[in-house]
């Protein structure tokens, strides 16, 4: 860790590090957003954001109504990050949240400020008229009140509350499998020992160059990201997930123009530049100077690191760069990870054994084996433990159980929720009394300090005795038939005349819509699709498959990072909600 960033370890909290960056460094450039993802740029240095949080948070006081919450309701770009630090200044709880979709419902956006109870909303100004013509009165939003905080002129005058390290800085809502979204309470002392943490083991510095397109309303882009400028005191490049989306070689081409040295996405978005890549019309890339590429928030496949490898190193990509990472909102975001002078670490396991949560290694592309990669070093600033969830007994390496967490990044609870916060964050082990453990719900391993992640303990699907994990049993399916869309799938466990069976739910590639239109091509390409589904699974993993689901292309449900709602589509097939062919 440089000498900068030990500095910044001795603010309690963002409010003073701000304040700091404002007065000694009051031209540092901490933010640039491209408007249209590639060249069109607005920026804003620290002098600039404290003067307009103060403005924001002066608006706030002189309401003269004392404001626990507020929600976020920002489009991508940096008028977010001023409400956000205007919140801070005025002692507000922030709570960041999906922009509303105007012709759709809102039931989660209704779901969170049913629990976390603001009055006010900060916004832009053109939001707020979007929000005020189009929104249904039904919502909850059109409840509140409204603020744009891009009208507010910069304040001269002091305007900031004290703050400390324990106080809460915002509720980062979970992203809820079954719309019901419980909001994380993060203090400001959670925030800064999380990212010194990031800043430690992933090597960064004031020198660092980061570029984002990750979303501000979700942990990893506003902490792992966003937040991580200011910490550094280095500038943060970023455009809007939807400009990524529409292209993802604007995210690379980003990091060529700036020189980008640490970014990084989910999984899906290193297959999405390795299927979108045309090296006819895409070459002018340089990606040498991208020494820490994170990869996280969703199972990272050895298939993806590899090809992305391959892909990219001709345009300079250092394999020794990609860090696969592994953290959850309730604990801040980071639990392990780290930039390393190899490339990453990867197993092939016996299948079988792993389905007793056994590890078995075996030589790689053995018969009846899968791959696992490595998600980060166990650091000693927390505890990180394997339990077995129904005997509360540690296990042993190579074994497969719960990962616990315990240490000053693990967040209180959950924002009026005493039930869920005793169940999840209040863990006990007889091994350490004196301390209290996040149950992340998450299974895995820890094999020479470093730890593995096979699933999540609510969506593996137990047939006749065995774990299937449902990652594995989508990824067989997609690759089964080209009419199912990569990524867009998900499988369960459920029940039907008293018998267990296993359904898979997958949206319908673009490029076969085109056989829906007739009822006699629509059942043709279902009993194909099927077909082949059910031979692929039962080869790889000796499982029938019982029930395929073809569903509209857009309609699977999916968290704001991006990962498949498993428990929901359960429940939509369950109820006949699903929108089939």
């Amino acid at each position: 860790m440089s000498v900068e960033t030990q500095r910044q370890t001795f603010f309690s909290n963002l409010v003073d590090l701000l304040q700091y960056r404002a007065v000694i460094q009051p031209d540092l450039k901490l933010y640039t957003y491209l408007t249209d993802g590639e060249e069109q740029a607005v920026s804003i240095t620290a002098s600039e954001l404290s003067k307009r949080a103060m403005a924001v948070a002066a608006a706030m006081i002189r309401e003269g109504k004392r404001h626990t919450t507020a929600l976020l309701l920002y489009p991508p770009g940096i008028d977010f990050v001023v409400g956000f630090m205007g919140c801070l200044y005025a002692g507000v709880i922030a709570i960041p949240a999906y922009p509303p979709h105007f012709r759709r419902p809102t039931p989660r956006l209704d779901s969170i400020i049913t629990d976390s109870g603001p009055t006010i909303a900060l916004t832009t100004e053109s939001m707020m008229m979007d929000i005020q013509a189009h929104l249904d009165p039904s919502s909850r939003i059109s409840h509140l009140n409204l603020l744009a905080t891009d009208r507010l002129k910069a304040a001269n005058q002091y305007a900031c509350a004290p703050c400390s390290g324990n106080q809460l800085a915002f509720l980062q809502y979970t992203s809820g499998s079954t719309g019901n979204p419980k909001g994380v309470m993060v203090t400001h002392g959670n925030l800064i020992h999380n990212m010194s943490l990031i800043a430690a083991y992933f090597r960064l510095s004031p020198q660092t160059k980061i570029v984002n397109w990750l979303p501000a309303y979700h942990d990893m882009g506003l902490i792992g990201q966003l937040l991580m400028s200011l910490l550094l005191g280095c500038e943060l490049v970023y455009m809007s997930p939807v400009n990524f989306m529409q292209k993802p070689i604007r995210w690379l081409k980003a990091i060529t123009r700036y020189g980008a040295t640490y970014s990084g996405a989910p999984n899906f978005a290193y297959e999405l530049c390795v299927n979108k890549f045309n090296p006819g019309t895409d070459s002018d890339i340089d990606l040498s100077s991208w020494a820490l590429a994170f990869n996280g928030a969703e199972p990272v496949r050895e298939d993806t690191l590899r090809r992305f490898v391959e892909t990219f190193a001709p345009y300079g990509f250092n394999a020794n760069s990609l860090a696969p990472s592994y953290g959850l909102a309730e604990g801040t975001l980071y639990v392990a990870g780290c930039k390393r002078e190899e490339p990453y670490t990867s197993l092939w396991v016996r299948s079988d054994r792993l389905e007793q949560n056994e590890v078995l290694v075996t030589e790689e592309g053995a018969p009846g084996s899968r791959p696992l990669v490595a998600c980060g070093v166990i650091v000693p600033e927390q505890r990180v433990l394997i339990v077995n969830p129904q005997s509360g007994q540690l296990c042993a390496e190579q074994e497969v159980g719960e990962i616990w967490v315990s240490g000053p990044s693990v967040a209180g609870g959950y924002w009026n929720n005493p039930e869920a916060t005793e169940e999840v964050f209040q863990a006990a082990l007889a091994a350490y009394p004196e301390e209290r453990f996040l149950r992340t719900g998450d299974l895995g391993f820890i094999r020479q300090s470093e730890l593995y992640i096979t699933g999540r303990i609510k969506d593996v699907i137990i047939i006749a005795g065995r774990n299937h994990y449902p990652q594995d049993l989508e990824l067989t399916v997609q690759d089964s038939h080209p009419a199912i869309r990569k990524e867009y799938i998900a499988m369960f466990q459920a029940v039907k005349g008293n018998k267990d069976i296993v359904v898979a739910v997958a949206e319908l590639n673009r490029e076969y819509r085109h056989r829906t239109k007739h009822d006699p091509d629509t059942d043709l390409l279902h009993r194909e699709v099927l077909a082949a589904a059910r031979e692929a699974v039962a080869e790889a993993h000796d499982l029938m498959l019982d029930e395929l689901i073809l569903i509209r292309t857009g309609t699977i449900s999916k968290t704001s990072s991006g990962k498949i709602q498993r428990r929901l589509a359960k429940s939509q097939y369950e109820e006949q909600k699903l929108q089939m062919l």
